[in-house]
């Protein structure tokens, strides 16, 4: 069993995700979810696992040179949604927009995540 010290923070593994994307740091990126990870985002496909993640970051991300503004995070239990703005590249344009995401932890992983925005492709 775990110490209280062991445990997981959601919160604090949430805003490392945004930590790690905006430094483009992917492997330590993918660590962070679990290995059957699924990831929505609506009116686009789902990614599902971390290698399909993993390509997705590398190779087909259309947002590039940008940073997460994190405005709320609200925990409860294993569940962390966040809310923010973004600001950086979209397909070589500049580019701002706010965003919601919500982030499904099991095992200290996160297990489920999905990306709202005012965008069509994220």
């Amino acid at each position: 069993m775990a110490s209280d010290s062991d445990a997981v923070d959601p919160e604090a593994t949430a805003r490392e995700y945004y930590e790690t994307v905006d430094a483009g740091d992917y492997e330590r990126l993918v660590e962070l979810f679990a290995e059957d990870v699924r990831y929505d985002r609506p009116g686009q496909g789902v990614l599902e696992g971390r290698d399909r993640l993993l390509t997705f970051y590398r190779e087909e991300r259309p947002l590039e040179n940008g940073s997460h503004e994190v405005h709320d995070v609200l925990v409860d239990g294993d569940r962390v949604a966040v809310r923010g703005r973004f600001t950086g590249e979209l397909d070589g344009d500049r580019v701002a927009f706010g965003f919601a995401d919500f982030h499904e932890f099991e095992d200290g992983l996160i297990a489920r995540r999905y990306t709202f925005t005012d965008r069509d492709a994220v």
